[in-house]
Parts: structure tokens; sequence; C-alpha cells
């Protein structure tokens, strides 16, 4: 496997992914953790699920990243009225040259590289499945007619943590459906300095275009071909089955807090992110320390706790954190 991968490819990947990130940077103050694994998810052909609190700049960060990747990008804001069709298209009638009426396909936001979908728990679960076939499939299905979607296709999500009226919590089917769920921090003092003077200065910096659609597929091609030692892969999918309360041997804090575990997904986006991981850091093989570092955004939003975990304000951050203390690598 190694010698698909030559030392040139492993230092040119990581000198473009370091070249998009600080274009990125340019627009974006901190949020460096964020940033990188946006970028994982991307490369690794994922969907992201970001939830923080509104003006922390997640509309922005994919607004960047559309810039800075070259590639096409829509924001559907999601509300309680809007309907399928809105998302995925409609057909409608028009007349051609000869004054008779026809079917034209309109096609709906969901058809750009980057879809940006604002706030999607406050969308009905009708709506918000539209976009399962689109994130899942990449393409769309309108009367009968399947339509692919333009690669590479990317769908990074919002919602706020804070406000729940009026909102249809994501179910456990579509939330499998992200490779990774990102929290976003309040940025620190010094952060808040950058981000004022930035904005409000009148001499705002632009990021510059450092890649495009045909770069990220190369990119993609190149992480799936990087090895992984069969210790290590059997590490990630231990790590997995510890989160299911029912496995034999599960760890007491699974046990006790867990009513579900992550499903086979979970370990696919760890390997698959790990992968990528390990190329950005200059290596051409996968370490335990990836797979410790993918852990968290892969699976926080595929551990479910039950309601001694709850009520004992427990995390699915803090309970990996506990899994990955008590697994030997």
């Amino acid at each position: 496997m190694m010698d698909d991968i030559s030392a040139e490819m492993i230092e040119s990947f990581a000198d473009k992914v370091r070249s998009i990130e600080s274009e990125i940077s340019k627009e974006i103050i901190g949020q460096r953790d964020i940033i990188r694994q946006v970028l994982m998810t991307v490369i690794a052909g994922g969907n992201v699920l970001l939830e923080g609190v509104p003006g922390l700049g997640k509309t922005r960060l994919v607004k960047t990243l559309g810039h800075v990747l070259d590639l096409s990008f829509n924001r559907i804001q999601f509300t309680p009225d809007l309907m399928p069709a809105d998302i995925t298209g409609t057909n409608v009638i028009v007349k051609d040259e000869q004054g008779n009426n026809r079917f034209s396909f309109q096609a709906g936001p969901v058809f750009a590289n980057i879809v940006l979908a604002d706030e999607i728990n406050r969308a009905t679960p009708k709506t918000q499945s539209a976009l399962l076939e689109a994130m899942q499939e990449h393409s769309v299905t309108v009367a009968g007619q399947t339509r692919g979607l333009p690669e590479p296709y990317f769908v990074l999500a919002t919602q706020n943590p804070l406000e729940q009226e009026g909102t249809y919590p994501l179910p456990e089917a579509q939330l499998d459906r992200f490779f990774f769920k990102l929290l976003v921090d309040f940025p620190s003092l010094d952060e808040l300095h950058a981000i004022i003077d930035l904005t409000t200065a009148g001499d705002e910096i632009t990021a510059n275009k450092a890649a495009d659609g045909d770069v990220i597929l190369h990119l993609r091609e190149i992480a799936r071909r990087v090895p992984i030692a069969r210790g290590v892969q059997d590490y990630a999918l231990r790590l997995v089955l510890a989160t299911h309360p029912e496995i034999d041997g599960a760890p007491d804090v699974a046990k006790r807090y867990v009513r579900y575990g992550s499903s086979p997904r979970g370990a696919q986006a760890i390997i698959a992110a790990s992968k990528v991981r390990a190329l950005m850091e200059g290596r051409y093989n996968v370490s335990f320390d990836d797979i410790k570092y993918t852990a968290y955004p892969a699976l926080r939003h595929r551990i479910f706790l039950n309601f001694e975990g709850l009520a004992e304000g427990r995390t699915p951050d803090g309970i990996i954190d506990e899994i990955i203390n008590a697994l030997a690598e």
C-alpha cells in the first residue's frame, strides 16, 4: 500500500491543506480545530452538523469555504413552513416555442457543491428527510426521475442548542447521516478583539482561492489509499463497540449511562477521517492518536444517553473520554 503513496504526494497533500486552512483563517478568526475538521470531512466526502449559539461565524465559515475551494454555494434557511420541493426543486409548466405547455424541472438549492442547511431543526421532519437522499446518495428524485448532484457534494447543517421552542429535533437515523458533529465554542478575549478589528475597521481581508473541485476529489482519492494497521483498525472498532451497553465486556460507563451506541457509520467515519488526518500531519499511516482525535466528532451524535445519564448531566464527549481511557491500545 505504501508504494501507492509517495513521499512527494504526502508532502503535496499536507501543503495543499495548509494553504486552504491559511486562506480560510484570513476571514475566520480562531476555530482552527473546527476549520481542520470541516476540511477533513470535505476531503473524506461526508457531511457536517455544526452546533453553536448564533453569531459564532458558522455561516461565514461555509461561505468562505466555498470561495476558497472555488465551489458553488447555496444557503437554505430552514423554517417550519419550508416544503420538500423548496429544497429539491419541482417541475413547472412552461411554454415552448410553439406555444405548447410542457413540464420543465426547476432545480432547488440542493443543486450546489456546498449546501448550508441553516437551523435544520426548525423544519418539519418531512422537509428534513428531503435532505436524506441528497446527503447519502448525492442525488434527488422528483416526479420519479432521479437527478445527480454536482461533485464534490457537501451538506453543512447548523442548529442552535439554546432555543428549542418551535424546533423538530433530528431523528437518530438522520443524525447518523452526518459524518461529524462539531461544537462551535465561544471565542476567547484575544479572538474577540481580532474579530472586532477585522469586521469594524473597514479594511476587511478577503480570502483567495486555494483549490477547486478537481483538487478535492484528487485529495480524496489519495486519502483512501492510506494504509491502516490491523491493530489500529481493531482499536477503532473496539472503541465503537464499547459504546454499546449490551455488548459483553462493555465499559461500566456505557452500561450505566448509554441507551444506544454508535452505528457502523461511526466506525467508517473514524477510519476515513483518520486517514485524512494522517496525511494532514505528513504521515503515510494511521496512528492511535488519529483514532482518538476523530472519535469525538464522529461519535458524539451517535451516542444516546439514558435517563440516568441525562439526569446526572453526562455528555457524549465525557462518555467517549472514559471509554478511551478504559480501552487498551
